[in-house]
C-alpha cells in the first residue's frame, strides 16, 4: 500500500516500581489500542524496547477492570504476542527506517527509557525532522531531558499532557517515582494541561507532538499519529 507507513512502539524493559515490591512495565491498553487502530490504518508496526526481547506488561493493567476489548485481542492473538516477546532491541535499530514513534505509558520506562541516551538521541531525531510523536500517560516522560538542535529543552513552549500528579497520588504510587512528569516538563518550559477530573480522556496536539493524559486517552492519541502519518 503506498501510503502505509512504519512506525515504532517503543516500551520499557523495566518491570520494578522502585523499592515498592511492586511489579511494573508498559500499561498493556496503551500497546493494544495503538497496535491495532495503526495497524487498521494500513500503516506497519514494529515493537523495540531498551533491552530486546520479552517487554513486560504491567500486571495491573492486565486484570479488570483495567483491560478493554483491545487488551483482550492482544492477548489471544499469536502474532501480536510474540511481538511482544521478541521486541527488537532500540540500539540495533536504524530509526531513520520509521515516520512515527508512539511511546506508550506504564510506570517502567521513569526508570529506563527516561535517561536512556539512545532514547533521547532518537526522540530530538524525530523532533528535528518533524516527524510525529505520540505519547501516552508515562510515556512524554522521556521528553524530559530531550534538547532542541540550539540546546534548550525539547519541551520548551510546547503545549503537552501526560499522567498527572492528581492520578499518581490516587493511586498512592507517586511517593514511589523517581520524579514527576507534571512538575518535571513545566519545569523545563513545557505548556502542561490536564483533564479536571481524574482518569478521563485528554489529548493535546501541538504540531507534530501528539500526547495523551492517561489509558483512556490512548486511542485519542492513536487516533492523531494515525493522521499525523497521511
Amino acid at each position: 500500500m503506498s501510503d502505509s507507513k512504519r512506525v515504532l512502539i517503543v516500551m520499557s524493559s523495566h518491570d520494578e516500581l522502585g523499592r515498592s515490591g511492586k511489579k511494573t512495565g508498559t500499561w498493556f491498553e496503551e500497546v493494544a489500542t495503538p497496535y491495532y487502530m495503526l495497524r487498521e490504518a494500513g500503516h506497519e508496526v514494529v515493537l523495540g524496547s531498551l533491552d530486546g526481547g520479552h517487554a513486560p506488561i504491567d500486571l495491573l493493567s492486565m486484570q479488570s477492570p483495567f483491560t478493554t476489548p483491545n487488551t483482550d485481542r492482544f492477548a489471544e492473538d499469536p502474532v501480536a504476542m510474540f511481538a511482544l516477546a521478541n521486541t527488537n532491541k532500540l540500539s540495533n535499530m536504524n530509526v531513520a527506517d520509521f515516520d512515527g514513534l508512539f511511546v506508550p505509558g506504564g510506570y517502567g520506562l521513569l526508570w529506563d527509557l527516561a535517561s536512556d541516551s539512545n532514547t533521547i538521541a532518537m526522540i530530538e531525531q524525530f523532533f528535528a525532522e518533524k516527524k510525529p510523536i505520540a505519547m501516552v500517560c508515562h510515556g512524554p516522560a522521556v521528553l524530559r531531558d530531550a534538547k532542541k538542535a540550539d540546546g534548550s529543552p525539547l519541551v520548551d513552549g510546547i503545549n503537552i499532557t501526560g499522567f498527572k500528579n492528581d492520578e499518581d497520588i490516587e493511586l498512592d504510587l507517586l511517593r514511589h517515582l523517581l520524579f514527576s512528569l507534571e512538575d518535571d516538563l513545566q519545569a523545563r518550559g513545557a505548556k502542561y494541561s490536564s483533564s479536571d477530573a481524574n482518569w478521563e480522556p485528554h489529548v493535546v496536539v501541538d504540531g507534530k507532538m501528539i500526547t495523551g493524559q492517561n489509558p483512556a486517552s490512548a486511542p485519542g492519541v492513536a487516533k492523531g499519529l494515525a493522521e499525523a502519518l497521511v
